[in-house]
């Protein structure tokens, strides 16, 4: 069974958020929490499959609970948020979130972002057409979905993967934003700039890429991004 939790300090949002997702899916169990502190002990009592998480909680923002959560969980997070402001949902994303809903929300929109981020979570690796990929100290092992810089595994998300497998499989090529948003998040993405160019952010820092001098990934201005052929 599915565990979601929600966090939020509005019991009314909380009962309509758990009534549309136990509508939504028969096998679900909603755990609730009102505070940052009660939902890092649910966290740790419970494993919840998915947290949707408010920003604005009494005792703490969600930015914090969702940092502290990063550094013991890579559990899937969507953050809810009144705030409609771009800088929010980057920083969000910059500390780990996978994604980011504006209230109030319509339910079926939340619902269907919270279908795409266990999709993107639970989805097999996309199939390759050879078993490895190098690029100087890189190297991208397909089959195990393994990631290793100058011989060393590097930690990546399902998301991270999938973003870093898409450029690499198109090595020497320019994908757009939007062919990026629709392969790694989904269709329903496509206009979400902001989700890759963040994710890219992180990809570097992981890599060790600089994006002023890049060994791996080069930005082309307003079209997208391209994954440096290996030399």
């Amino acid at each position: 069974m599915m565990r979601i939790l929600v966090v939020d300090d509005e019991p009314d949002l909380v009962e309509s958020v758990a009534l549309g997702l136990t509508l939504q899916w028969r096998e679900v169990e909603v755990l609730s929490a009102a505070s940052a502190d009660e939902a890092l002990d649910v966290v740790e009592r419970e494993s919840p499959d998915i947290i949707l998480l408010d920003i604005g909680l009494p005792d703490r923002d969600g930015f914090e609970v969702l940092r502290e959560l990063r550094q013991f969980s890579d559990v899937p997070v969507v953050m809810l948020t009144a705030r409609d402001d771009a800088m929010d949902k980057v920083k969000g994303l910059e500390l780990g979130a996978d994604d980011y809903v504006t209230k109030p929300f319509n339910h079926l929109e939340l619902m269907a972002r919270v279908r795409a981020v266990l999709r993107r979570h639970d989805m097999p690796p996309p199939a390759s057409r050879s078993p490895s990929f190098r690029s100087g100290d890189l190297e991208v092992d397909f089959a195990r979905q393994e990631v290793r810089l100058r011989g060393e595994r590097v930690e990546l998300t399902p998301t991270e993967y999938k973003l870093l497998y898409h450029l690499v499989r198109n090595a020497g090529h320019v994908l757009q934003h939007g062919t990026l948003l629709a392969k790694v998040w989904g269709r329903e993405y496509i206009d979400e700039t902001d989700y890759v160019r963040v994710y890219i952010r992180r990809l570097r820092e992981k890599l060790g890429d600089d994006p002023e001098h890049p060994r791996y990934i080069q930005t082309e201005r307003r079209l997208g991004y391209r994954f440096l052929a290996p030399r």
